[in-house]
């Protein structure tokens, strides 16, 4: 027959229960943090970086064409030497100068090109339905083609998870 010394061994199985829980929370949050990025991305990132940090100062703009069917903004717009987290989805006011699809009657057709932008931001906001958001106005004056083909930008295009939670109706924001 065991002795008992008075001490209940409860407490300590369910302080070794709390312990032990507690390290498989902390485990599964570093876990689930860690993102493998790719090398290729990764060296994608890189070279974006220093292209970004390489344009010249000036007064224009860099903008991504981000068309979504269902959605009447242009796309995001930053200023040179910014990092596209600070760039802007905007509404386009066309009144000076055609946006570039609109020109060619091909609308959506240069969805991810980037342009310079030669313009202005107006101050005012425009509602966009569909989205039901509130976008700055960017009155286009001028616009050249920087690359049909950039970098990646959004999630989506680097990331197959992100890929499929991708729909028409979610707006993406540049990384």
């Amino acid at each position: 027959m065991p002795v008992r010394l008075g001490l209940s061994i409860f407490p300590t199985k369910s302080a070794a229960r709390i312990v032990l829980s507690l390290q498989l929370v902390v485990s599964a949050l570093v876990l689930n943090s860690c993102e493998t990025v790719p090398a290729g991305i990764q060296q994608a990132r890189a070279a974006l970086a220093q292209s970004i940090s390489n344009e010249p100062i000036g007064d224009y703009y860099i903008g991504r064409r981000y068309f979504k069917p269902d959605f009447k903004f242009w796309g995001y717009v930053r200023r040179p030497g910014q990092p596209w987290s600070t760039a802007q989805l905007v509404m386009l006011n066309e009144k000076q100068k055609l946006a570039p699809d609109r020109v060619r009657l091909a609308f959506g057709s240069d969805n991810n090109y980037e342009y310079k932008l030669y313009g202005y931001f107006s101050g005012d906001k425009v509602y966009e339905p569909a989205s039901n958001g509130i976008y700055p106005e960017f009155v286009l004056q001028g616009y050249e083609l920087i690359s049909t083909n950039p970098p990646p930008i959004f999630k989506s295009q680097y990331d197959s998870r992100a890929q499929a939670a991708n729909n028409r109706f979610r707006i993406e924001k540049p990384e």
